[in-house]
């Protein structure tokens, strides 16, 4: 059930931990999200030929491409794709004074539902 307020989005999330993707899955769905869940960067890259999302909410660190590897290739193809990138190195990240390529908000391991509501809002307008 939608939160009130709140829009009903489709999001893709991308996590090679199963049980990570699933409790992200889970608290998105509980606001009444569309969500689907690729285990990594390849089968995300290929859901995104066959479907489009409002969101894509990306682990940094999988194995193969990384995080904002993925959201640097899904930009040059989807300009304007949000996409929230999750860490448990996200400060270390942030310290680099890199910005990220692609990523719109960068959300740190562990978080709270209310942590994930907010980034989705800051990224998708009417949330």
């Amino acid at each position: 059930m939608p939160t009130p307020g709140n829009q009903v989005w489709r999001i893709l999330v991308v996590d090679d931990e199963p049980a990570v993707g699933d409790a992200i899955k889970m608290m998105l769905k509980f606001d009444g999200h569309e969500v689907q869940t690729a285990s990594g960067s390849k089968e995300a890259l290929s859901l995104l030929e066959q479907d489009k999302f409002d969101l894509i909410i990306t682990d940094y660190s999988m194995p193969g491409m990384k995080g904002d590897e993925l959201a640097a290739v899904i930009k040059q193809r989807l300009p304007h794709q949000p996409i929230i990138m999750i860490s448990a190195y996200a400060e270390m990240l942030k310290s680099y004074g890199n910005p990220l390529t692609g990523v719109d908000f960068m959300l740190s391991k562990p978080f709270f539902m209310a942590d994930l509501r907010e980034a989705v809002t800051r990224v998708l307008p009417g949330s």
